[in-house]
């Protein structure tokens, strides 16, 4: 197995693009640390992964804040004894809408989550890996943050935000042995997708979004997954700083 006895947090693992994360980890032998701060999909998907003989936890976190973080690493720690891989996945939008018609309060929740995050999760991740000697992040982004679309403004710059501050850790963490690499998703099943459609996630506007991307479809969980799956192992034990765009060829 590709990650036979490795420990992971996923964050927003309680559906998605993170449920799917956790799900094809423990296919591969891991430990899942589901985070999420709904506790309903959190719990669900724990007990899902439980039920298939995989070691897995909640806890739930916001991941916008310190102390959710501190709690979150040291649960870990308290239930493994050891953190090998930490995928930054939860994150949040505001409606597809112009962006003068954002507010304020949307447009710090969405950096908040998007950006923010990172920062505490490398303050308390960072010192772990270190102690360890190495340990790989991955940063669920998006196409948005390379070829963004109208209306979605803020989001798309804290993506290009997330994308560069993870390609500048994997270039600064480098002679820790630490590994940081980033995943591009174009438009898939999740909770988001209506947002990015303006509210109303219609055949019409499914229409629109898959005519964009060259494969002819949108994004699954699996797709991400199997992506986060190749860089989490030690089959990428070479690679930091890449990004791979997963979206049928949405961004070439």
């Amino acid at each position: 197995m590709r990650l036979n006895d490795k420990v992971a947090i996923v964050t927003g693992g309680g559906s998605g693009f993170g449920e799917g994360i956790c799900k094809r980890f423990a296919q591969e032998g891991c430990k899942v640390v589901v985070n999420d701060i709904n506790v309903e999909g959190g719990e669900r998907v724990a007990r899902e992964l439980a039920s298939t003989g995989a070691s897995a936890k909640f806890v739930k976190g916001d991941v916008s804040k310190d102390a959710d973080w501190a709690a979150l690493v040291k649960a870990t720690l308290d239930a493994y004894g050891v953190l090998n891989i930490v995928i930054n996945n939860a994150g949040t939008t505001h409606r597809n809408q112009p962006m003068l018609d954002v507010t304020e309060e949307q447009f710090d929740r969405v950096y908040a989550v998007n950006v923010k995050s990172l920062y505490w999760s490398a303050k308390h991740c960072v010192p772990v890996f270190r102690k360890q000697g190495g340990g790989v992040f991955v940063t669920i982004a998006s196409t948005a943050g390379v070829r963004p679309r109208p209306g979605l403004t803020w989001y798309n710059g804290s993506k290009g935000a997330a994308i560069l501050a993870s390609r500048t850790m994997a270039v600064e963490l480098a002679p820790d042995k630490i590994r940081v690499n980033v995943v591009n998703p174009v438009a898939g099943e999740t909770p988001l997708l209506a947002q990015f459609m303006g509210g109303a996630d219609t055949p019409e506007m499914r229409a629109k979004f898959i005519a964009s991307v060259p494969l002819g479809r949108l994004s699954t969980p699996r797709d991400v997954a199997n992506a986060v799956l190749y860089l989490a192992s030690d089959e990428a034990d070479f690679i930091t700083g890449a990004c791979i765009e997963v979206d049928g060829g949405r961004c070439v």
